[in-house]
Order: structure tokens, then sequence, then C-alpha cells
């Protein structure tokens, strides 16, 4: 079958600060005359319904397509598309655990995570989309208009075409206001990434019963829930520009600050470029050596294979596991496939101070197993609590046990976010903005720089500077002002 052809530069591409504006007004419109919220929840209701799906957890004997290579171990789909399970060993410059051996994903497809816009009433609307996951926790969650592997749009599985697909690959007519290549979890896949888009169009769109057009307001109230708003329309979100918009004058509260910050109208700590020199000389002198290795290696690492899982012999860490699953609301009505299972939830956090009166995050430079580029901006704490519960403290992430002790009283943001349901089975990050206030001083580690909101609305506009888990963290960030 011949590939679609993706579209880059044929539509014309928006000017930032007008597209700022205008997703700034639909961030402000909490309410719709086109989807009313009555009729959102109602309709959240109906869909997660509908898109109830049996997922059961099978041996690895019944992953029918899926099977292990007799020489290597490695667990890939008969196809030779989609993804496999691979070895990977790593080495590291840090401290504690420098170097380590194991599985991870490789798909070197670059999938796209799409949303189609358009203006109603003055005000700029998302098609998103009820969409079932088999890793989900609550199986159904709101999607992009378009969440789709090169091998789900291509037809590899032989399932229905993807809706709405054509406004992405340049065969409708649209405008583009969002177009950039972004990482997915670094700790479990080997340099992936997907195109996060946004295009506009101003045509007369079905709208099929999984869908509604939703402002930015309310998927901001959404965002306020645990698990409503999918890891895939929060990586999309976070790279929507403010770059350019005109904020009103601060008024003091953290609300007013995060969106001068936002806005960029006021000095930061450090200049754009002494940022961008600090992470590359990070990249440019930390070590990060990865090495594709069988997955029956991974036996070095401490890592074992049963007729149900492949697992560390510690308890920590993750399990790749394999599942049936049976959906009526998806291309494919029933398939089955590996999932990697974290054994507990992880922690983002972004601790946030107002520096000469202007709101800042504190970001780290950190490099995981798959990481493409070497280091990428992440939140202040990234991390699986269980996993650093043995570790000398001085070697535990930094600002760790802050976040684990703080004041309630200093937390703004506090909501369990799933990570994407397709490849990762229950996996789920408690997400924590702080307002550290006077805890915690201006000065930082090397690996860690204060930055504002508008500076990193700057990195998103280009590839691979913030990691997946610090742009769903900063779009759930967003629903504070």
């Amino acid at each position: 079958m011949a590939e679609t052809p993706l579209i880059h530069h044929e539509l014309p591409v928006a000017d930032q600060a007008d597209t700022a504006r205008r997703f700034m007004l639909s961030a402000a419109t909490e309410h719709s005359s086109v989807t009313p919220a009555a009729e959102l929840a109602d309709w959240l209701a109906r869909r997660t319904v509908a898109g109830r799906a049996r997922i059961s957890r099978i041996p690895f004997a019944e992953a029918t397509g899926w099977a292990f290579d007799v020489r290597s171990g490695n667990l890939a789909h008969a196809s030779g598309r989609f993804f496999s399970v691979e070895g990977i060993s790593v080495r590291t410059d840090r401290q504690w655990i420098s170097s380590w051996i194991q599985p991870i994903i490789v798909q070197a497809e670059i999938g796209i995570l799409g949303i189609l816009v358009k203006e109603f009433d003055g005000v700029l609307h998302c098609l998103m989309q009820t969409k079932m996951e088999p890793g989900n926790v609550n199986t159904v969650q709101l999607s992009p208009t378009v969440q789709a592997t090169r091998s789900n749009y291509l037809g590899v599985h032989r399932g229905k075409h993807v809706d709405y697909l054509d406004y992405f690959t340049g065969a409708r007519g649209g405008r583009v206001l969002v177009d950039v290549l972004q990482s997915e979890q670094g700790a479990w896949f080997l340099h992936k990434r997907n195109r996060n888009m946004v295009v506009e169009t101003e045509e007369d769109v079905p709208v099929g019963d999984d869908y509604r057009w939703l402002t930015f307001g309310q998927i901001k109230q959404l965002l306020q829930r645990d698990n409503v708003v999918n890891m895939d329309s929060r990586t999309v979100i976070s790279c929507v520009p403010a770059v350019g918009f005109e904020a009103p004058d601060g008024d003091g509260t953290f609300a007013g600050s995060l969106l001068q910050s936002l806005a960029g109208n006021t000095s930061a700590l450090h200049s754009g470029s002494d940022i961008l020199s600090w992470l590359t000389e990070i990249r440019a002198t930390r070590d990060l050596v990865q090495r594709r290795i069988p997955l029956n290696d991974t036996v070095q690492g401490g890592w074992y294979r049963d007729d149900v899982q492949i697992a560390h012999e510690s308890g920590r860490y993750f399990k790749v596991v394999a599942v049936s699953v049976e959906a009526s609301s998806r291309e494919v009505s029933g398939w089955r496939q590996p999932l990697v299972e974290p054994n507990n939830p992880g922690l983002t956090a972004f601790l946030t101070k107002r520096v000469n009166g202007v709101l800042h995050v504190l970001m780290q430079a950190r490099v995981d197993a798959g990481s493409l580029n070497g280091a990428e901006l992440a939140p202040t704490v990234h991390c699986q609590p269980d996993n650093y519960a043995h570790y000398p403290e001085r070697y535990r992430p930094s600002y760790l046990d802050y976040v684990l002790t703080v004041d309630p009283r200093r937390i703004r943001y506090d909501v369990m976010q799933s990570e994407e349901g397709g490849r990762f089975l229950h996996a789920q990050n408690r997400n924590v903005v702080i307002d550290v206030g006077d805890d915690i001083p201006v000065e930082a580690p090397y690996g860690y720089r204060w930055m504002t909101l508008n500076q990193l609305g700057v990195l998103l506009m280009h590839s691979n500077y913030l990691n997946v888990e610090a742009r769903s963290l900063l779009a759930c960030m967003r629903t504070l002002w």
C-alpha cells in the first residue's frame, strides 16, 4: 500500500501572536452553545458506556500475531510493523547506578496526534473524541481528533479508515496552527516521537457520535479531574502557542502571576540564550551511551521471562505483559498485544516561585534510557518514588522529599493523569504544581534552571526540548489561571 503523504509546508502557517490570542480567548471561554455543559457531561457518560471493552491478561503464547524471536528473544509482530520489545544497555555518568540493562519498546514509526479546530461565534473550538485504549485505567478518555500510528493510518491492522485523517495529511484544505515533532516516554521508548498538530478548518465538518466541539476552556475544566483528558491530548495542548498575546497587569495572585509568566511581558531570571547554552552544554558533556541488545540478554540486568510477564527480579520498575482486547468502538473490533505495566504510580511535579515578581518553574535537564538527543527539560521531580525507597538519601532525586512532605496549602494542582493507553497498562502519574514561596532558594543545582512559562512556550515551538511528562504537566498548569 502506498504511504499517505504528510503535509509540512503545503498549508499556510498561522501568525503566532494572532494564534496565541485566539487560543487564549478559547481558554477563557468555559461555556459553549455548540456543546453546552449539560450536553458535555451526558455525552461523556454515554460514550464511556458505549466504549466499554473487555481487556484480559493472557499468556504470551495466546497473543496471536506476536512471537518471541528464536535467537534474540525479541517480541515482535508477524507483520514487522507496530512495535517490538527489545533490550537496551545504557551507560551514563550518574553517581548512583550509572549503567543498567532493561527491556524497551522500539517503534520507529512517527504517528500523528492532531486536533482539528474551527471557529464558532468567534471562538475556537477543538474537535475532541472519546477513545478507548486498552491500557487506560478507566478505558475511555478524551483524545485528539486524530490519534494514530503510521501502521494505523496505513491500514496494517486491516481496520476502518481513521476519521478526519485527511485534514492532517494535506488531502483537505486547512490552516496549520501547530506542527512539531515531540518525544514520547524516554524511559520506555527508544527514540520515539510523534507529530503534534493543530489544523484549523472553515469547512462544515460532520461530527460522529464519538466527537464533540469543545472550547479550550471546557477542556481546561476537564483537566482538573482525574484521568479524563488523555496524554496525547495534553501533549498537543501544551504545544499551542501563548507567545505574543497581551496579558493584563498582574494582580498579585498565583493565577495572575502565571498569566504574566505565560505572556512573557516581564523579565526572566535567565535569558533564552543562557538556557539554550546551559542545555547544550549538558547534552554535549553528559554521558549517554545506548546499545540495543537482544531481549534475551536482559537477563544480565536481572530481568526474567515466564509465560505471562517479563519482569525484574527485584519487583521494581515495570513489567511487559500481554492482553486480549474486545472493543466495538475501535478501528478493529478485537486484537492482542503486549503492554508495558509500571509497578507503581509515578510522580511529576513543578516547583514554582516568583522571582522578582515573575512566576518561574524549576526545570531539570533529564536523560532517560531511550532519549533521542540526550537531556530534555523535565519536571522538577519526575520519578516513580517507590523505586527510590532503598536509595541512600544523597542519591534520591532532588526535591523529591520536599514534594512528598510539602504543606498541602502550597499545592496549586494535584491530579492523577494516565499515560498513553495504547502501549502502557494502567500507567498513571500524580501531577503536582507547588508554589514554594521562600521554602526553596533561587540558587539551583547545576542540572536545574528556573524558567518562565513563556520561555518554555518558545522552546515548544521546536522539537525535543521538553519531554512528554513536562509537556503534560504544562498543559495541566495552564488550567490554573
